[in-house]
């Protein structure tokens, strides 16, 4: 069967062949890549292979892509033929599965090598050539380059040429995170940054006209040793108004500025001097406080580019303008003064908002519902940008699995929230003047939760929070704040006989005040096309603290505050990804998380809010969600009936997963899952869900694949997860690989797991 396999396959590609070489034009052959032949000198210390790397990107065109030999994306070029629409399927499938032709007559070898030349100049191979030529077999051309390359050159010295200018001694004291240093290889990408790095330098010591092409570097490469002497210089050409440090003179604002034609008034009349900003709001819309907390610098500073940047994001990050926009303008005749007038035109966002919501989720706890809902949201509630939102919902959750049946949930409720866009302290006024304004917000929310044919929750939320962002890639979270009251009511009789046979369901049902104070801290790379990317995310939570000292609290649910048992934990997360980006699309990317929660005193357990759960789409894809855990516990129906969340104190997860280009929009995972979450105390699930000194030998790995297509608004990922190791299992069976069988239905059933979601697991 295989060599039949095989003929078909060399009959298809002979066919492909020939059908390419058809449709061919006249005195054209098909462009089949290049060939790049290092000789190096013998004080060339870098290898061939790293030559020829760097010498590829200069080889212009590029081929198509073949497979064993064979043009395969043109001849489905060919083969679909041209659409007589732009647009339509046909199109499309042109488009994205095939190529058009790489021609010979795009190929002057001549003109690349030169460019390779240059390439290897830029890089310091100074003194280096380049051959180029062409190759012609059957119906393919190729090009061959020959590259000679001489020992690579360092830098020996840099030296300033100076004129004693203001401008001059400037650039020459801006050298703190310099680019080029001696001893370092030569290369004009290298001056290329140290020149632009030195533009934003001067550009926040006032420089305002300034551009990094007035700067001029040349290099000496006759002083032997293979090294270069490097001097910089400001251009001759250099205009007069680039060599001069600039101040500011005046600040306008113009706050309610509008694109719609005529033209906005701008006129000074009727502006207002605050904190000696001129404001021009002649509507009231904005308070001027907002301004002085927004614009970070004054008249009489010096201009820079800085403030000038710091001050735009943060009137952006406001939410309450449609369009920032600012300008510049130089102020004339004053004498030996260089003077700037700053303008700011902003373009108020709509303020009022009234949404409706109405959506449709499955659940990896088998659960699928809708969930509706009425926001309101005004952007400037009292004329500050403050941002004030108000939201009804409700929703219902039922399921068709016959362990789940009849215990439907229905939440019903209400939030409110407002947002200051500074910290909001009671007796203290913070001064800040980050690239990002702090955010202060307070929300207040009720919902009322019935589990069906079980008992009604009565939920209270209040919630005192800060965010501010240190820089563009660190963020920290503080709720000083955050409480959360539950109190059930209604029980049925039907749970209480239930409870009757297993006690602890009883703590699903118990009322309980969380009294928190939380903070998390994130970090991630800044540059995302780094080749080594992290994201940190950790924080604490802290809750009855202060008032178990205060009462004396010793054992579970022995003090009350309102009346009732407040909940007594600290609990511990982190979470690193690690992304190494291999080459365009193609991703390995790693996942951990751990989570320590330590109930104490007043606790026995985490609230059912706070436990960590294992299993489904983001998490081990071998095994649903409230199917693993907690340790080597296997929950039963009854435990997925009554308990709300079936979890743990104590976390540990690791992913890792490969991620690679298929076609198009579409691209493919290969994954391995490891984790699992245990328990401080044997109350809820006994001594089998206990965190133990063994826990390294009741972990859970799973593996499998998974397809991702990108919809550019949204991305939809399929994972198709088969466990691998079963901790529920008895000591010493646990791996469970010699029982796979895919051609089994039976172990199919049981043992392939198809996750479906939106966006990536981490």
């Amino acid at each position: 069967m295989s060599k039949y396999i095989l003929y078909f396959l060399l009959i298809l590609f002979t066919a492909s062949s020939c059908s390419v070489r058809r449709h061919l034009p006249k005195d054209e052959q098909l462009y089949r890549g290049a060939t790049i032949h290092v000789k190096k000198d013998e004080g060339v210390k870098n290898s061939i292979a790293s030559l020829r790397k760097k010498l590829k990107p200069a080889v212009r065109p590029t081929a198509n892509k073949f497979i064993l030999g064979q043009p395969y994306k043109v001849w489905w070029w060919y083969f679909i033929g041209r659409p007589k629409r732009e647009k339509g399927l046909k199109a499309w499938l042109r488009k994205k599965l095939g190529e058009a032709p790489v021609l010979s007559s795009r190929v002057n070898a001549t003109v690349t090598a030169e460019n390779m030349t240059a390439a290897l100049e830029n890089l310091g191979y100074f003194h280096s050539t380049v051959q180029g030529d062409t190759v012609n077999k059957s119906y393919f051309t190729r090009a061959v380059y020959t590259a000679y390359v001489m020992p690579q050159y360092k830098i020996k010295s840099i030296v300033w040429v100076s004129d004693s200018s203001e401008l001059l001694r400037t650039l020459e004291t801006a050298n703190k995170n310099t680019v080029l240093k001696p001893g370092k290889y030569y290369s004009l990408k290298d001056i290329e940054a140290e020149r632009s790095r030195l533009d934003l330098e001067i550009k926040t010591k006032g420089y305002y006209f300034f551009n990094p092409d007035y700067l001029m570097a040349y290099a000496d490469s006759t002083i032997g040793n293979h090294e270069v002497d490097l001097f910089l210089n400001v251009k001759k050409t250099t205009p007069a108004l680039a060599k001069h440090a600039f101040a500011i003179n005046r600040i306008t604002i113009f706050p309610n500025y509008t694109l719609i034609l005529p033209p906005p008034d701008t006129s000074k009349i009727g502006t207002v001097n605050y904190d000696r900003l001129l404001i021009r709001d002649t509507v009231h819309k904005f308070k001027p406080l907002l301004f002085k907390r927004m614009i970070t610098y004054r008249p009489g500073d010096t201009y820079s580019r800085k403030d000038q940047n710091t001050s735009l994001n943060r009137l952006i990050s406001l939410g309450a303008f449609k369009f920032v926009k600012n300008r510049f303008e130089l102020v004339k005749d004053t004498g030996s003064l260089h003077l700037l007038n700053a303008y700011y035109y902003l373009t108020p966002a709509k303020s009022k908002s009234l949404q409706v919501e109405i959506d449709g989720f499955s659940k990896e706890n088998k659960y699928y519902g809708s969930l509706a809902s009425l926001n309101w949201k005004n952007k400037n509630a009292f004329h500050g940008a403050e941002q004030l939102a108000i939201k009804v919902y409700g929703s219902f959750e039922v399921s068709r699995a016959d362990s789940l049946k009849n215990s439907g949930n229905y939440r019903l409720g209400a939030q409110a929230s407002i947002a200051y866009p500074r910290f909001a302290l009671p007796f203290f006024t913070l001064k800040e003047s980050n690239l990002y304004p702090p955010r202060t917000s307070f929300s207040l929310g009720y919902e009322l939760f019935i589990k069906q044919s079980f008992y009604t929750q009565n939920i209270f939320r209040l919630k005192y929070e800060f965010a501010w962002k240190q820089s563009s890639n660190k963020e920290h979270t503080l709720s000083p704040i955050a409480i959360t009251y539950l109190n059930a009511i209604h029980v049925t009789d039907a749970f209480r006989a239930a409870a009757a046979q297993n006690p602890s369901i009883l703590s699903s049902v118990y009322s309980e005040v969380i009294l928190s104070t939380l903070y998390s801290f994130t970090y991630n790379t800044m540059n995302p096309t780094d080749k080594n990317q992290f994201y940190f995310t950790g924080g604490a939570d802290l809750s009855g603290n202060i008032t178990g000292l205060i009462t004396g609290a010793k054992k579970a649910r022995d003090k009350k505050i309102f009346n009732t048992p407040f909940a007594q934990y600290v609990k511990v997360d982190a979470e690193v990804v690690y992304k190494r980006i291999i080459k365009e699309k193609l991703n390995w990317v790693n996942h951990f998380q751990i989570g320590i929660g330590v109930p104490y005193d007043n606790s026995a357990i985490l609230p059912f809010s706070k436990q960590y759960t294992i299993g489904g789409a983001s998490s081990i894809r071998g095994f649903p969600a409230r199917t693993l855990g907690p340790g080597t516990y296997l929950p039963d129906k009854n435990d997925i009936h009554f308990f709300q969340t079936i979890g743990g104190d104590y976390k540990l997860l690791l992913n890792s997963e490969i991620r690679f280009p298929l076609f198009g929009s579409f691209a493919g995972a290969v994954f391995a899952d490891i984790g699992n979450v245990w328990t401080k105390d044997t109350l809820l699930f006994g001594p089998k869900a206990q965190l133990t000194k063994d826990f390294y030998k009741e972990l859970a790995v799973a593996s499998g694949i998974g397809i991702r297509f990108d919809a550019n608004v949204l991305l939809i990922r399929l994972d198709l997860g088969v466990p691998l190791r079963k901790p529920f299992l008895p000591d010493g069976k646990r791996w469970v690989f010699d029982q796979i069988s895919f051609g089994d239905k039976y172990w199919r059933r049981s043992n392939l797991i198809l996750n479906i979601a939106i966006g990536y697991p981490f």
